[in-house]
């Protein structure tokens, strides 16, 4: 059972769902690879509001995370933990010969004890770190970088996975889960697997508190602005129909383009 028995003394709680969070750290292991994250709470270097809904939360502490994974070592999983930071959970490993802890995403099936390799010492198994050109067609893979000794950027959300489809000379062609295909150098790296959490989009939040805990902020429609805050505000009584939708700003927002490609320059 992946669900949390909740007893409904409240309306909220009547609809809430929580996941188990099983075989998980009870505290963060490493406390010197955390430090203090101050909010931007939306707002740029001036003061200014540029991303709405964002304010207030709890206090997190940010964990140092190796996204690079380009040293050849051979570490040990000490714990996997929860991180406030992400949907995924993170795993602690230990390296004898460096003598050193670092944190790394963790995929799914990870457990406390297994071996985990990175660089050149790395073989085709769970949470080790590889080239794209060492990866076997077909292979599951995540946390994957579009340039040669960068970090990876793509695939690091909870459950999500990509899929190694094709291998040339100079690129390999990979399988992104929303459907898309993007070309990446061989040289780049990926893990291997299926990311951990993957039933995080099953949990509800249950009622508005719980989203403020998480810095986000009430969505206030425009037909029940004022005119000068929002184009769509004013009139006598609940007034919403004939008019075009626009943004804040009067630009019409139907009829164009709902997401952007995604393209990687080779």
């Amino acid at each position: 059972m992946i669900f949390k028995k909740i007893k409904p003394t409240t309306a909220s709680q009547r609809n809430l769902i929580k996941l188990k969070k099983l075989n998980l750290s009870v505290k963060p292991l490493l406390k010197n690879h955390m430090k203090n994250k101050k909010k931007s709470l939306g707002k740029n270097n001036l003061g200014q509001i540029t991303m709405y809904h964002r304010g207030g939360g709890h206090k997190r502490k940010y964990r140092s995370i190796d996204f690079i994974r380009d040293n050849d070592s051979i570490d040990i999983v000490t714990s996997i933990e929860y991180d406030p930071n992400r949907t995924a959970f993170i795993a602690s490993t230990y390296s004898y010969e460096a003598n050193s802890y670092k944190y790394i995403l963790a995929p799914k099936y990870l457990k406390v004890g297994d071996i985990v390799k990175s660089g050149s010492l790395a073989d085709l198994k769970l949470g080790h770190s590889l080239l794209l050109s060492d990866i076997l067609v077909g292979t599951y893979i995540h946390n994957i970088s579009i340039r040669k000794g960068a970090k990876g950027v793509l695939v690091r959300a909870a459950g999500q996975f990509a899929l190694l489809i094709e291998k040339k000379q100079n690129h390999s062609k990979i399988l992104l889960s929303n459907g898309k295909f993007i070309y990446v150098f061989s040289e780049c790296r990926a893990s291997i697997g299926i990311l951990s959490n993957e039933n995080k989009d099953l949990a509800t939040l249950g009622k508005a508190g719980r989203s403020r805990w998480l810095n986000k902020r009430p969505t206030v429609r425009g037909v029940a602005m004022n005119p000068i805050d929002h184009p769509h505000g004013g009139g006598e009584g609940k007034t919403s129909g004939g008019r075009t939708s626009v943004t804040p700003w009067g630009k019409s927002c139907k009829g164009g383009k709902t997401s952007k490609s995604f393209k990687i320059d080779l």
